[in-house]
């Protein structure tokens, strides 16, 4: 009786291409070829390094500029504005009454006010100097007033911030003579009552 040969045996193992070879190493995997292999294009939305290095540079030239560009030095004293008032020399003392009184209204202390006449002599200063000039300048010391004065005295007089001149007649050489002084007596603000001309010229020569 012919012998049947015995068919051999599979194994679960043995089945399908999962059967490790029998070097026992694992399957090769594949391998991209080697090659120049193009760079990785840089991701738009990422900051790249150079971003951080503006806010270094900023910092030295910020702090680089001390900054003392503001005036060293103070301003120079301020000149007086003046102010012409065209009159003639009749009706100078009036123009510069309404001047004095317009002052009071908008808020000036009187004993802010020097009142210099170029001709007659205000009716004020008159009538004070009938009781004797210590009397006269005892007040003008007191400072608590309008203080009226002539020019051939008005150099004792002391600055005010106001100064008002009345050229109401007299010697030309008298307005030639009190309008500088006036003008360094005069703290804020000059007033001239009388010839434009004849002021002009003066103002524009002396001051």
């Amino acid at each position: 009786m012919p012998l049947i040969p015995e068919e051999p045996q599979i194994h679960e193992s043995a089945q399908g291409p999962r059967a490790t070879p029998a070097s026992g190493r694992t399957a090769p995997t594949p391998r991209p070829v080697p090659g120049p292999r193009p760079a990785a294009p840089s991701r738009p939305g990422r900051p790249g390094p150079m971003r951080p290095t503006p806010p270094t540079q900023r910092t030295p030239r910020d702090t680089a500029k001390p900054g003392p560009t503001s005036p060293i030095a103070p301003a120079a004293a301020a000149k007086p504005q003046i102010q012409l008032i065209p009159a003639s020399a009749g009706g100078a003392l009036d123009a510069a009454e309404e001047a004095v009184d317009l002052l009071l209204d908008s808020g000036r202390a009187p004993e802010d006010v020097l009142v210099i006449t170029t001709g007659a002599q205000h009716p004020w200063a008159e009538h004070e100097l009938s009781f004797g000039e210590a009397s006269y300048w005892a007040q003008h010391d007191a400072g608590d007033d309008v203080f009226y004065t002539d020019a051939a005295v008005a150099s004792r007089a002391a600055s005010r911030s106001v100064v008002v001149v009345a050229v109401n007649g007299g010697p030309a050489s008298a307005a030639a003579a009190v309008l500088p002084l006036a003008h360094s007596r005069a703290g804020a603000l000059l007033i001239v009552c009388g010839d434009p001309q004849q002021i002009n010229s003066v103002l524009g020569a002396g001051v």
